[in-house]
């Protein structure tokens, strides 16, 4: 191995790999995107719209030292790109073939879905081509992206003061917005449930489908509800839970919110940490699987391993069936998230890992092994009794065994134990009472409720939700109040003026079968110019449009008086924050100082 130049991404990433593969081969980052659509042509879209839309790339300004260091250091060598396993990773690579000025057919592009010594040195055994129909799908996101928010962002910025618009980022507000007034919009009810206390059980009255009791009615089932109450059915069947599949970006950043308290954007710093690798017992090694994928497929050595490590832990006996269960549009060329080794155990890398990096590994370990496992198997047991032809039911369940959740060691017995009935038995209850209940809206989005519905409409990518939530805060168009999202008042403003001009593009229907073509266009079933003619045909027009009917919102009065003109004061914005000017200007300049 000698005489080549692998470039990443990242430079923790080729600290790591760089470990692998001996002194004579050089490993350079990146740091991520080298190039972007530069800001010339119409619109500054940084595309020729005469020419099919020919995108012009230019280097970020920033890269230009990273480039001309690549450029030098690849200089009689063989180059070798090692992006990520992405889209996204491809489009990087193509990039930086070229900058460099290299093949597109040659075989220059490795990848590897697992930063380990195996798996790095495997992949320097099996280059290829660049796929370019990767490429494309990227290429024609990044300029439908790149339509959508320099021309929708300058209008909303001109017109209502909004700070940007997105293709996904603005649907999510428009679901947040709309729950919120669905919320708004609600009228509680009360109505009553019906509860009998016995010695060691409760029982509740039968309620027919969607039946809700008035105060009236419930009290006249709780007036002739008497005792004796009669057993009249006792079914005990069993039930089965299976394990869930092992963690997808989605359902970890989900997983994260909800059991870590760790935001989606927090999740994703840190699973990546874990992923391009830590230092463990004097050796780099990348702990976690790719962390950017929606496939729930698990390598067939992995699901051996972990077999192999059920039985000798547990038994035999829990060793349960694999499923995959990917949707038909994941990118299955990724596996699941899972540890690169069942060896390194959570509790034996504690003393190498973060407190939240320690947290998140342990999650993934024990879900990639418990999906592996078992089904957790209980007796339900239900019981029907009689009060004068007054309906009552009591449940109970017994674990009988444990399956997958003897993975979780912090798990509790939630058994709900109901003393031995017979039917035809008498029993006497202590009371009878009738419990005031109120109807309750639609629990506003948190972050993992968010996540969980992006993905259920096929909105977004995985890989980028957390970007999306984290664009919502930092927009100030959405606030969290207990966890949950609230618009805020720009935000109600921002959605409204979009559905009102833009409800065609800015829909969910809309956005789902746009990711679908983009799926194609990966596939090389279809061609990105195509998708990017078709959108900026439909869209420049609404822009118009709206240029003409958006109504203008002025700058907020503060009740101050110009000192120079006499001319009211308004609260003014500019990159450094917020200031009181004239509303005069450009007549008059006057800004008022802070006061210190």
């Amino acid at each position: 191995m000698s005489k080549k130049l692998i470039i990443v991404e990242s430079p923790s990433k080729s600290k790591t790999i760089a470990s692998y593969v001996g002194k004579d081969v050089i490993v350079l980052s990146s740091k991520g995107h080298i190039r972007d659509l530069a800001t010339t042509g119409v619109d500054g879209l940084g595309l020729d719209i005469k020419d099919n839309f020919k995108p012009n790339y230019t280097v970020i300004p920033s890269k230009k030292s990273i480039v001309s260091e690549l450029i030098t250091k690849s200089k009689n060598r063989e180059v070798l790109i090692a992006t990520d396993p992405d889209r996204e990773g491809e489009a990087i690579g193509w990039h930086l073939a070229e900058i460099l000025k290299l093949d597109p057919s040659a075989s220059n592009r490795i990848v590897f879905r697992e930063i380990t010594k195996q798996a790095v040195l495997e992949a320097l055994e099996h280059p290829r081509p660049i796929d370019q129909h990767l490429v494309y799908s990227q290429e024609a996101r990044r300029i439908l992206d790149r339509i959508i928010g320099f021309k929708l962002s300058k209008l909303l910025q001109n017109k209502i003061k909004s700070k940007s618009a997105g293709r996904v980022q603005s649907v999510a507000l428009k679901l947040i917005v709309e729950l919120e007034k669905e919320i708004e919009a609600f009228i509680p009810e009360t109505y009553y449930e019906i509860e009998a206390s016995f010695p060691h059980f409760k029982a509740d009255f039968i309620l027919k489908e969607k039946e809700r009791l008035s105060k009236e009615t419930a009290d006249d089932i709780v007036k002739n509800s008497t005792n004796p109450f009669v057993v009249t059915d006792i079914q005990v069947k069993e039930s089965k839970r299976a394990s869930k599949p092992p963690f997808i970006t989605s359902t970890l950043q989900q997983d994260a919110v909800n059991n870590l308290s760790m935001s989606a954007s927090r999740t994703m710093m840190v699973a990546q940490a874990l992923y391009e690798g830590k230092e463990i017992d004097g050796e780099l090694v990348g702990l976690i699987t790719y962390m950017r994928t929606d496939s729930n497929r698990l390598a067939e050595p992995f699901i051996h391993e972990a077999q192999a490590y059920i039985e000798s832990h547990f038994g035999k006996q829990y060793l349960g069936r694999y499923h995959v269960t990917t949707k038909q549009n994941a990118q299955d060329a990724h596996e699941a998230i899972r540890p690169t080794s069942l060896k390194r155990t959570p509790e034996s890398l504690e003393h190498c890992l973060s407190k939240d990096e320690f947290k998140l590994y342990k999650r993934i370990y024990q879900r990639a092994v418990a999906s592996l496992m078992a089904p957790a198997i209980y007796d339900i047991t239900k019981v029907t009794l009689d009060s004068k032809g007054y309906l009552y039911e009591a449940s109970g369940s017994i674990e009988r065994f444990a399956g997958h959740q003897k993975m979780f060691s912090e798990s509790k017995n939630k058994d709900k134990l109901l003393p031995s009935l017979n039917i035809h038995q008498q029993l006497y209850a202590k009371e009878v009472v009738s419990i005031e209940k109120v109807t309750t809206p639609k629990t506003r989005y948190s972050e993992a409720t968010l996540i969980k519905e992006m993905e259920a409409l096929g909105i977004g990518r995985p890989s980028t939700y957390a970007q999306i939530i984290q664009t919502l805060k930092q927009r100030d168009y959405v606030e969290l109040v207990e966890k949950r999202f609230v618009p805020t008042k720009q935000g109600r403003l921002t959605a409204e003026q979009l559905e009102l001009f833009f409800s065609k593009i800015i829909d969910v229907e809309y956005t789902s079968k746009m990711e679908h073509v983009l799926d194609e266009i990966a596939d090389g079933k279809q061609q990105g110019i195509h998708l990017v003619s078709r959108f900026y045909n439909s869209f420049v027009p609404m822009v118009e449009t709206a240029q003409k009917e958006m109504k203008k919102i002025g700058p907020k009065q503060t009740g101050e008086i110009c000192p120079l003109c006499g001319k009211p004061l308004v609260i003014r914005t500019s990159k450094y924050g917020e200031f009181t000017a004239c509303s005069g200007f450009p007549s008059c300049k006057y800004i008022k100082k802070e006061e210190k």
